[in-house]
């Protein structure tokens, strides 16, 4: 793990590109016709052309497998609910008309959108496409034509496997929330025909004004998720500004609950968790990976933790020691190192190690998160203020959640 996340690997991955290029620059766009995720990052294309120096090769792509999406039966009704949340501070839209796109109207717009795919015109009829699509509106059709499988085939070549991707020289930057990442890496190789600024900024969360005391947030972290890793200490910030009722619920890592992986997405996953945490100046690593017995041993001292109410801290604690000191906590020691930074005596913890009454616990608090139409970490959901409770997932989704905390609070 230690070598996914180093900086030198990334700059080696960055020269190999260079010294493949033939030309300018490309940026290959993936678009998946019915992923609203592609329909949002479809709307930053022409910006996208516009500022930077770089030739786009754009490309249609079909979704991925099973497999690949981690919880296909969660992954469509989540994804459209995630996008139409983020779609407004991004400044693009995502229509609400219908929840399903119709499997023949999808095959239409693959063989429409087919006939532009070499045209600087693709970007605005990927947008209209998607309006009319997610609108219930579409009219449009075309020749038949390969262009999905061959689409879908270099994109599992270089590596991914979702739609809204982008590959520039080595590297995967996935829907709109990462292309900050794409337009500093042009930003830095001098491809920027503007002076300052980017297309696509991140949104910032909207400010407590008032007291968040009687609004209620459910975490759902992980202890072997590189994500929650990065965000953790960002979360508890967030509770400890905003005044927010936290009630932590830490889950059993997903691989371990059985939802596969492939190799190149834990990959993938490894480097953009490094990418995230040096946006957010995080530190990630040396990583000693805690799956299996040692995440069992560790989640085995939850129920004392809770009593001694050094839950918040025994996760926190953890997660440093595991994903940014490399202690080894596949050992006693390392989970000994940990009790004892957090101020709780080792011999009184290990004595109700090994228990079974965590089981339950985190039986419920997945049962809970998949309810709320969830499957990964870390999770969260706002309730509160005579509003129904408002669900999200991903450590990139902290500023929507601080919004929503925000928006509730008086």
């Amino acid at each position: 793990m230690g070598a996914l996340i180093s900086d030198q690997r990334r700059g080696l991955k960055h020269l190999a590109g260079r010294l493949r290029r033939r030309g300018a620059p490309v940026v290959h766009y993936f678009h998946q016709v019915d992923d609203p995720y592609s329909h949002l990052a479809a709307q930053k294309l022409f910006e996208l052309f516009q500022r930077y120096a770089v030739r786009f090769e754009y490309h249609l792509a079909g979704p991925p497998n099973d497999e690949e999406q981690g919880d296909s039966n969660r992954f469509t009704t989540w994804a459209l609910k995630d996008a139409r949340s983020i779609a407004p501070f991004y400044d693009t839209s995502l229509p609400d008309k219908v929840d399903t796109t119709d499997a023949e109207r999808v095959a239409a717009a693959e063989r429409y959108l087919a006939g532009y795919l070499t045209s600087s015109e693709f970007p605005e009829q990927a947008v209209e496409v998607g309006h009319k699509l997610w609108s219930g509106t579409l009219d449009v059709d075309g020749a038949a034509s390969s262009a999905v499988a061959e689409g879908s085939a270099l994109r599992h070549r270089l590596g991914h496997w979702l739609g809204a991707t982008f590959y520039f020289e080595g590297e995967w930057y996935w829907g709109v929330d990462r292309l900050v990442h794409l337009e500093d890496r042009l930003r830095d190789l001098g491809l920027s025909r503007e002076p300052t600024g980017i297309c696509v900024p991140r949104p910032l969360p909207e400010t407590v004004k008032g007291t968040a005391g009687d609004i209620q947030l459910e975490y759902f972290p992980s202890l072997r998720s590189p994500y929650t890793a990065i965000s953790y200490d960002r979360t508890i910030d967030m509770v400890n500004r905003t005044g927010v009722q936290l009630n932590l619920r830490p889950v059993m890592p997903m691989m371990m609950r059985g939802i596969p992986a492939p190799r190149s997405k834990q990959m993938y996953i490894m480097s953009d968790t490094k990418r995230e945490a040096d946006y957010y100046n995080q530190p990630f690593g040396p990583i000693v990976d805690p799956f299996g017995e040692p995440v069992k041993r560790a989640f085995s001292l939850l129920p004392f933790m809770v009593g001694q109410g050094k839950a918040v801290e025994f996760c926190g604690e953890y997660l440093r020691a595991a994903w940014t000191r490399g202690v080894d906590i596949t050992e006693e020691e390392g989970l000994r190192q940990v009790v004892q930074t957090i101020g709780v005596n080792w011999a009184d913890a290990r004595a109700t190690m090994n228990n079974a009454e965590w089981q339950p616990l985190l039986e419920e608090n997945v049962s809970d998160m998949l309810a709320a139409g969830l499957w990964g970490v870390p999770s969260f959901r706002v309730s509160g203020g005579d509003e129904p409770p408002f669900s999200c997932w991903g450590q990139d989704r902290l500023w929507l959640v601080e919004t929503e905390i925000a928006r509730r609070s008086k």
